[in-house]
């Protein structure tokens, strides 16, 4: 997944807990596993910037990378719940935000610092909340964030902070570059500013074709589609729909196995193309009774974030 550093070196210190603290803490990954009862679970992790090339297709964003619908994936997380220790440190009178501090250093900021971010206090406290030190059934790889990461669910990738080396309370959210400027929807004319824009939290619904691919040939007939929805914050996916017509007339996807409230829904739907050029368009609908905008032009934004509009694929038929 994204960083903005290079991978630093595995071998990090121990984790210190401090800022609003009663009692400051200095945990190593094994006195995680010991003094903490470890949690799992499945979530999906997305970048802010996924789906960022939709956006690019409207209005040229100079110095962004390009993603498509790639920059997210899914992973079985295993660590200990941020609650815990928190709850372990003690948390002071005026706290109201957890940041977390990592060790990759970005030349991009300005000044060049260390990456971090941070969550209200109101989410750190939720069982999904992790300090992961295992993923898929194996100890985290230094690309990950060995030896040890934030996992943040249903939150923008950016606060799901790799290589931790502290996590301090405080009663203000991050004031680094990455939060501050970095990280937030701009209007479309806003430069960006230290409190410009809206800061990126809760990850919108979203959904997308994944195979076949955008531009992609394929046999005349019945052509199976394959993508994912997902819907950040208190949401779940509930539907989604696939139209050939450009959205005036759309048909229910089957979703696949449910991997539990904080993880992607898998999708397919078979279609029948006649031989020819088609656009797949495809939507979602989320437990709150939303949907996604049509347009990508609605939710262009000068960091190239959060393009939740519909999506689309180019397929030839032959």
């Amino acid at each position: 997944m994204r960083n903005h550093g290079p991978v630093p070196d595995s071998g990090l210190g121990a984790l210190r807990v401090d800022g609003l603290v009663r009692e400051p803490l200095s945990l190593s990954v094994d006195d995680l596993r010991e003094r903490f009862e470890p949690a799992e679970l499945t979530a999906t992790l997305q970048c802010a910037g996924n789906r960022r090339a939709g956006l690019i297709a409207v209005r040229d964003i100079p110095g962004e990378a390009p993603w498509g619908p790639g920059a997210t994936g899914t992973a079985r997380w295993r660590g200990a719940r941020l609650r815990d220790v928190l709850a372990a440190a003690g948390v002071a009178d005026g706290a109201a935000h957890v940041v977390f501090h990592a060790a990759d250093r970005a030349q991009e900021a300005d000044p060049p610092q260390p990456f971090a971010g941070s969550i209200p206090l109101e989410k750190a406290r939720r069982s999904e909340v992790l300090l992961a030190w295992e993923m898929n059934g194996e100890p985290l790889a230094a690309v990950h964030g060995a030896p040890l990461r934030a996992v943040v669910p249903g939150y923008i990738g950016a606060r799901s902070v790799k290589w931790l080396t502290r996590v301090a309370l405080s009663a203000e959210p991050c004031d680094g570059y990455f939060q501050a400027v970095a990280y937030r929807l701009l209007h479309p004319e806003e430069s960006p500013a230290p409190g410009a824009g809206d800061e990126l939290g809760e990850i919108a619904l979203n959904s997308e074709v994944l195979s076949p691919p955008d531009g992609a040939g394929v046999d005349a007939g019945e052509v199976e589609l394959r993508g994912y929805a997902f819907a950040g914050g208190e949401r779940h996916v509930t539907r989604v729909e696939v139209s050939l017509d450009g959205g005036h007339e759309w048909e229910d996807a089957e979703l696949l196995d449910d991997l539990g409230r904080w993880a992607w829904r898998l999708w397919r739907h078979p279609v029948a193309l006649a031989p020819g050029e088609h656009t797949v368009v495809v939507r979602a609908w989320d437990s709150a009774a939303a949907t996604q905008p049509e347009h990508a032009e609605s939710v262009w934004n000068p960091k190239g974030y959060v393009n939740s509009a519909w999506g689309r694929v180019r397929l030839t038929a032959r």
